[in-house]
């Protein structure tokens, strides 16, 4: 697809440290959007070197928190219609051919899109057989939708306005290994604890016991970690964990204690 035919989109990834991914991401995408925009919040693995080479617009902003970050992004995009993507995900074909269409015949229909987002193990190269991790909205005309401006989450704000969904979900290579997903989850507990609203202190102690279990069967089973086999329960039991973990450490901020 030639710069005069693609549709008027801007798409936008914030990073850091993704040298290893980067580029994968906006090759997938390169072909159907009209620009390409990369927010950095302060690589030191070549992330905004390689994102340049690939095609990209590359930007440094401070980390303010994750909303914060992304409506920075969405300003700095040229076009109205904007497509956000994370640095570890990647637009299958299908997808970007069905992202085109909505833009054949003028602006699409509705100010937003929704699309599932389903984690790619490890080694694998598509999401496990009826993989259902998390649905965005990630395509949008920011003028009258927009992230929320929040340090702790990073979700786009509907205000109102009926969404369309897109049927072919993008792929989410989260984790580069059991060791990395084990990492990632325990700096977001962290975060999470942080940065969350204070929780009723007759609460927290169910939720102490509880969390791990009704996470894990979230998971396992509606999430359908159990088609992925050996990779699926530890990948369930990881996630189910740290969200007990999570409300462990904000117990611990709420008593005044150090996490």
């Amino acid at each position: 697809m030639s710069s005069a035919t693609r549709p008027p989109i801007s798409c936008f990834i914030i990073t850091k440290n993704e040298a290893d991914r980067i580029v994968p991401t906006i090759a997938a995408i390169r072909r159907i959007v009209d620009e390409i925009v990369v927010v950095d919040s302060g690589s030191d693995d070549g992330t905004q070197e390689l994102a340049r080479e690939a095609g990209a617009r590359v930007i440094f902003n401070a980390w303010p928190g994750f909303g914060q970050q992304k409506r920075f992004a969405e300003e700095q995009c040229r076009n109205d219609w904007l497509l956000n993507l994370d640095a570890d995900e990647v637009v299958p074909q299908q997808l970007a051919e069905e992202i085109g269409q909505l833009f054949a015949n003028g602006s699409p229909e509705h100010a937003a899109y929704g699309v599932d987002v389903n984690i790619v193990y490890p080694g694998h190269q598509r999401p496990r057989l009826w993989a259902r991790d998390h649905y965005c909205l990630r395509l949008y005309d920011r003028r009258r939708v927009r992230f929320k401006d929040s340090t702790l989450h990073d979700s786009v704000e509907p205000a109102g306005h009926p969404v369309g969904n897109l049927s072919h979900a993008i792929h989410h290579f989260s984790f580069r290994s059991m060791n990395d997903l084990i990492r990632k989850c325990d700096e977001r507990a962290s975060y999470s604890a942080r940065w969350s609203k204070p929780k009723n202190k007759w609460v927290l102690p169910v939720r102490c016991v509880t969390e791990f279990p009704a996470n894990f069967v979230k998971y396992y089973l509606l999430r359908r970690h159990v088609t992925g086999g050996w990779l699926g329960l530890k990948c369930a039991s990881i996630f189910a964990y740290y969200r007990q973990v999570r409300i462990w450490r904000l117990t611990r901020i709420q008593y005044g204690e150090d996490i």
